[in-house]
């Protein structure tokens, strides 16, 4: 038994070591430096100030702006999980050109976000571009600003993210599809079931578990990724698209005040950690394994 417990670490000893130095060391790091004043490896005279950067955050009015922001941007992930089983539950039947279809719908997810922004900084152009050009021919007098605006920026945003996604969403819930008994729905046919109601009822309960996984992986990649936003809009206008992600990045390399980047990153890994919890509990309700 010692012999195979011994084998069995050394097994996972690759992925502890990366989980050490690339998780856990950088955490420690970031929670001892949320208690200074450190502003970069040039600086000078960094000092132990205890909870000043907490005290700090209390009243940091672009902070709560930037987490207000984020619980909106949190929108793209339930509406790329509800289109990509949708798309998905559609792809998986007999569809004409069916693999070109998934191959188009993948596409954007393997793109850089970067090249994706500036893609459709020419589509959200609000005097030019061509989603505009169409709700004018259809008779909108005023449309949005877009990125251009601080009123409905964010949402050209969540557009952006939930187009960018939701192709890896579709690829994960054809993979879980494959798994559905047919019996099932043959069973529920039989019984005078609609498409409809097989879907509600059959098909996605069975997916369920996956569904659960997409809303964890992307939840938290909403509270990390800033790149799409970075390359866009920077976090304007009026930091009407910044968010928690960027506020540290900013924090950090634009005013070099690392200390209180740090602060807002371990405030950050608390709130992805605590939506986690809330999620993995929650699944009792909904999830079936």
């Amino acid at each position: 038994m010692k012999k195979q417990k011994l084998i069995g670490y050394l097994f996972i000893l690759p992925s502890l070591t990366g989980v050490t130095i690339f998780f856990l060391f950088p955490l420690l790091f970031s929670l001892a430096l949320s208690f200074t004043n450190w502003t970069g490896p040039s600086g000078q005279g960094t000092e132990f100030i205890g909870i000043q950067n907490f005290q700090r955050l209390i009243g940091d009015s672009v902070f709560y702006q930037a987490f207000g922001n984020n619980l909106l941007y949190l929108l793209h992930v339930p509406i790329s999980v509800i289109l990509g089983f949708i798309i998905a539950v559609f792809l998986n039947r007999s569809v004409y050109l069916k693999n070109l279809l998934r191959a188009v719908f993948f596409l954007p997810y393997l793109i850089s976000p970067i090249a994706i922004g500036f893609v459709w900084m020419l589509l959200f152009n609000p005097s030019e571009g061509p989603i505009n050009v169409l709700l004018m021919n259809l008779g909108v007098d005023n449309p949005p600003g877009w990125l251009a605006s601080s009123s409905s920026s964010m949402y050209a945003i969540i557009i952006m993210s939930a187009w960018q996604i939701m192709g890896f969403n579709i690829i994960i819930y054809l993979a879980a599809l494959q798994d559905v008994p047919r019996e099932l729905e043959e069973a529920a046919k039989m019984d005078g079931a609609k498409r409809w109601q097989i879907t509600k009822n059959v098909i996605f309960p069975y997916v369920s578990p996956i569904t659960l996984f997409l809303l964890i992986i992307g939840i938290a990649n909403a509270f990390k990724n800033f790149g799409l936003i970075q390359a866009v809009t920077g976090g304007g206008p009026a930091n009407s698209t910044n968010i928690l992600p960027l506020y540290v990045y900013q924090t950090a390399f634009r005013y070099y005040e690392l200390g209180y980047a740090s602060t807002i990153a371990i405030v950050l890994f608390l709130v992805i950690f605590s939506i986690t919890l809330l999620q993995w509990f929650g699944q009792k309700k909904w999830v079936h394994y």
